[in-house]
């Protein structure tokens, strides 16, 4: 049963009063997943896609007199049919963008562009745009007008729409109404995708751009004002041009509703709880009615105002945000994929189905992520050992071709998001390009940075952030991995051998911050052997958002190679060149053993306990409500902790054998 998103209303309520219920909806962070249908997996699936929020949308619309329906960014980027239509059969001039080929057919009010949306490109962007069939908005990026001059004006896109609409009121009266929507990107692009915006465009504070432009809405006539900022919730404190700034743009005089997005989770939500300012039950901050429905289309995000025309204006007078998931509770399906949908997409999703079956080599042995933030995998090391590979072969020849080559690589898929089904699984034998798409999530460009020993160490102490500090002292649970960090920021550089001793704090927070000034968690750092030297020069390979991006360390170093080429069509190439490779990790980076009675665990898939070779190791403790599994993990000196040290102690025991009896026999 639906609950009603504010207090029914009678006749003799309205009778004398103009009030208008109006439902605005919001979807989120799609990333072209129109249909329900897993391309890495190459599977039909009811945990996401368009198609099933489709009838969401048509359902909440049915029960609402008035409506509206935006969307917030990220669209036209993130599984295979996006790079099919980006790169593989490139979208023509004229031609309509799968997306909105199926946007239209819902009658989308308007659309905010997201962080993602840069990511192949401005004209790319500008081609697909025209298919739209509603308008965009984007209030802050600007023209670069390339004089260095901060108070360009000029917007990139058209920063706001004032919306004309006509409205039903509780007795049956039409009014006209004007809806401004304004929207937002993280000023983050400039350093994500630095290669395709710099010197062409601009991104200012989200906060200072809402201030300059809702008062100009609010004097065009706008009576009810809608934000749409591709950004998440972020800090109670406001420091200026933050990536998450949706709780300071609540603070913003004269906005009536946000629909935000960005960071794939649910709002409101007893998560949310607890920070000042934010309801949970109503669904506010600071007041404001507020959304966050999810990703991929797995919700439908709702904010039901109550307006009340007093001397000529509209005044919100209550506020009921809530959200819709395309599943159950129990996680069967909630809904059936609209076919409409479906229809409109078809050609492109088979076309994109038949491109990622296609096969460019061999694996001896399975490919998994279950164990990627607990020991060095597999799926990290097949991505460090193709960038490894193309860089060396780029820089022969050059003037760096002297200097040693690392490689930086981070698991992509580790349960990310709170997903316990988001992780990297490929079978021995043939690898397809879904499959090269499966371990490289992102159309990132391989870039490699020119860096010293010291950056390294800073580098890594910055990854090692993923965990959460161990008290050796006791042997109550502790939980190894730190669920705050993103798995895409545990960077591990291959070319060096290093431990992590997580009973130390962490020297840096998730966001790069310093906040352990003498702490060090990185120890026996060495390459080739030997105690690196904190002033020699080393290349490290990695890509374009790592590159020019603000990690400890990174932020040091010279962009000395920026290839056009995308990391995963890298991975291709060397898989191809390779025709059969081997994926086992060479256990380069371990924990250092720690002492102690200790009861550490993990979550990870439930079937990692498929693939527990040590069961000194791990142990699974069972399965959580989350969908998770729980597993125990020993960080001892005796256990196989560091693969690399067990060879060479197993070699020196075989050789000391050999020679004993060599000698027993003389």
């Amino acid at each position: 049963m639906i609950p009603q998103a504010t207090p029914s209303i009678t006749y003799a309520d309205v009778m004398d009063k103009d009030i208008v219920k109006l439902r605005i909806l919001e979807t989120t962070d799609i990333h072209v997943n129109l249909a329900n249908y897993d391309y890495y997996q190459d599977t039909v699936t009811d945990k996401y896609g368009l198609a099933k929020t489709a009838t969401l949308i048509k359902q909440a619309r049915a029960e609402s007199k008035n409506s509206l329906l935006f969307d917030n960014g990220d669209l036209i980027q993130g599984n295979p049919l996006g790079d099919y239509v980006a790169k593989e059969d490139p979208l023509q001039d004229g031609e309509i963008h799968p997306v909105y080929k199926a946007m239209n057919l819902l009658d989308y009010d308007a659309g905010n562009v997201g962080n993602h949306e840069f990511n192949y490109g401005l004209d790319f962007l500008g081609t697909s745009l025209k298919g739209s069939n509603f308008p965009y908005v984007n209030a802050n990026v600007y023209v670069d007008d390339q004089d260095g001059n901060p108070d360009n004006d000029k917007n990139y896109f058209k920063p706001y729409e004032i919306l004309d609409r006509t409205v039903v009121d509780e007795d049956g009266e039409e009014h006209a109404i004007k809806v401004g929507v304004i929207g937002f990107v993280p000023p983050q692009i400039m350093q994500w995708d630095k290669g395709n915006l710099e010197g062409k465009v601009v991104a200012k504070d989200i906060i200072e751009t809402a201030n300059k432009f809702v008062p100009q809405m609010k004097a065009e006539g706008a009576d009810v004002i809608v934000a749409i900022p591709h950004s998440g919730i972020g800090n109670v404190t406001q420091e200026g041009m933050e990536e998450n700034a949706t709780y300071d743009l609540s603070k913003v005089d004269g906005i009536n509703a946000i629909l935000f997005g960005h960071s794939h989770g649910v709002f409101p939500s007893d998560s949310y709880s607890g920070i000042e300012g934010v309801d949970v039950k109503k669904g506010t901050i600071n007041g404001v009615g507020s959304v966050m429905p999810g990703s991929w289309g797995d919700h439908l995000g709702l904010v039901d105002l109550e307006l009340e025309l007093k001397d000529g204006k509209w005044d919100v007078t209550n506020t009921q945000t809530s959200t819709r998931s395309i599943l159950n509770p129990d996680g069967t399906p909630a809904v059936e994929a609209d076919q409409s949908i479906l229809d409109a997409v078809k050609e492109e999703h088979e076309a994109t189905i038949e491109w990622v079956r296609s096969a460019v080599g061999e694996t001896t042995s399975p490919i998994n992520s279950y164990f990627a933030l607990v020991s060095d995998d597999p799926s990290v090391q097949i991505v460090t050992n193709a960038q490894k590979w193309y860089v060396e072969k780029y820089i022969q020849g050059t003037e760096y071709a002297d200097i040693p080559v690392l490689s930086a690589g981070a698991p992509f898929k580790a349960g990310t998001r709170a997903n316990p089904d988001y992780y990297t699984d490929i079978p021995a034998g043939e690898i397809a390009i879904k499959n090269v798409s499966d371990l490289y999530l992102y159309p990132n460009t391989l870039q490699a940075v020119l860096l010293t020993g010291a950056d390294v160490k800073e580098w890594l102490e910055m990854s090692a952030g993923q965990f959460n500090q161990i008290d050796p002292s006791t042997s109550e649970e502790q939980n190894l991995v730190n669920g705050d960090y993103r798995s895409y920021n545990f960077d591990v550089i291959d070319g060096v051998t290093y431990e992590i001793d997580v009973t130390q704090p962490s020297k840096y927070d998730a966001e790069g911050v310093l906040v352990n000034k003498d702490s060090s968690r990185i120890k026996n750092l060495k390459f080739n052997g030997k105690a690196i030297d904190p002033n020699q020069k080393f290349i490290v390979a990695t890509n374009n958002y790592r590159a020019s991006g603000k990690f400890p360390g990174v932020k040091n170093s010279e962009i000395i190679v920026k290839s056009p080429d995308e990391n995963r069509n890298v991975i291709i190439d060397y898989i191809m060149e390779k025709k059969t490779i081997d994926p086992k990790a060479d256990g380069n980076w371990s924990f250092t053993p720690v002492k102690g009675n200790t009861n550490i665990v993990f979550e990870t898939s439930l079937k990692a306990q498929n693939y527990i070779k040590d069961a000194r190791k791990y142990k699974f403790l069972g399965e959580q409500e989350s969908g998770f599994g729980k597993y125990s993990i020993k960080l001892k000196e005796s256990d196989g902790t560091n693969p690399g040290q067990e060879k060479k102690e197993n070699r020196g025991f075989i050789t000391n054998l050999i020679s004993s009896v060599a000698n027993f026999l003389k």
